[in-house]
């Protein structure tokens, strides 16, 4: 079972509010903003409450406001002004921000709140590619170096998956396909789980007049087959982030090609951090990689290829 970290090293504290270390220890002596346990080896460790005043410096700080100017301010004063900011910024970074204290303090209302505050200005497409993606990118760091809990990444991903949810009912809503040859199938190979990718590309694929069957994680290849039988101008479109991993990944868009595309008119569409080992040597005509989602969704904009 994953618990949720209490305590934080200095490199912890620089990794997520992206102040370095040694500014964070000048803050510290000079203000007293922060104020850390010491080890029996007298290594700084940072509390959860110490994270989170951390962060809320942080946005205040890159919002032009002056340290000196911060330390001055009452305790219960700093997260006030920064709901504040946060709710009436346009600035993508003091968003992401927002939303990574959401994060850290497991605050869904912040997190609701930040949304509504952003999709008033954008729409959905902008505030997944600009804003959650590189969250999500960002935490994808963090969570390696151990810098964050599972707990963490989960509470933020199911949120974000909440939303596309929510966003891909509102244009289903006596929806229409304008585009009725092409189907697009979205899912993710065995033992793929991060399906945020596909659930976006599924939402915004259905917003620009097509069909699409989301069949979601961990789909063996033989299981797709069957499709086949339902509509042969199909396409398979799928986010690859561990699994297949790089040893074995050619050997998964072979096996693809002899099982789903050598006799049929269907193509497969690959993102993901996976594709960029795929030997392009051998990749066959009606595969396509994409090294982004944005990638995809500007091609699928300016050209035919999946129509």
């Amino acid at each position: 079972m994953s618990r949720v970290k209490s305590n934080f090293t200095i490199k912890d504290l620089e990794n997520i509010s992206g102040i370095k270390a040694h500014t964070i220890r000048i803050w510290e002596k000079r203000y007293e903003l922060l104020s850390p346990e010491r080890t029996d080896t007298n290594i700084r460790r940072y509390s959860l409450k110490n994270l989170q005043k951390l962060l809320n410096i942080t946005l205040l700080y890159n919002h032009g406001f002056k340290i000196s100017k911060i330390a001055s301010l009452d305790k219960e004063e700093i997260p006030i002004m920064v709901r504040e900011i946060a709710l009436k910024s346009n600035s993508e970074q003091v968003s992401i921000n927002a939303l990574k204290l959401s994060m850290v303090n497991f605050d869904t209302v912040l997190f609701d709140a930040t949304f509504e505050e952003i999709v008033l200005h954008n729409d959905f497409e902008f505030v997944f590619i600009n804003i959650f993606m590189p969250l999500m990118n960002e935490l994808g760091i963090l969570w390696q170096t151990n810098a964050i809990s599972p707990s963490h990444e989960h509470f933020i991903t199911n949120l974000i998956k909440q939303k596309i949810h929510i966003q891909t009912e509102l244009i289903q809503k006596d929806y229409i396909p304008q585009h009725n040859n092409k189907v697009f199938v979205l899912y993710l190979p065995e033992d793929e789980i991060h399906e945020l990718g596909i659930l976006f590309l599924n939402y915004y694929i259905i917003k620009s007049g097509y069909r699409t069957i989301f069949l979601g994680q961990s789909l063996q290849t033989e299981s797709l087959e069957t499709l086949l039988n339902f509509n042969s101008d199909l396409c398979f479109v799928t986010y690859i982030t561990v699994e297949p991993n790089k040893d074995i990944i050619d050997q998964y868009v072979d096996d693809f090609y002899q099982r789903i595309l050598k006799e049929s008119k269907a193509t497969l569409a690959i993102m993901g951090p996976q594709q960029a080992y795929i030997d392009l040597t051998r990749l066959p005509k009606n595969v396509k990689l994409f090294k982004t989602l944005d990638a995809f969704r500007q091609k699928f904009l300016e050209t035919s290829i999946f129509v």
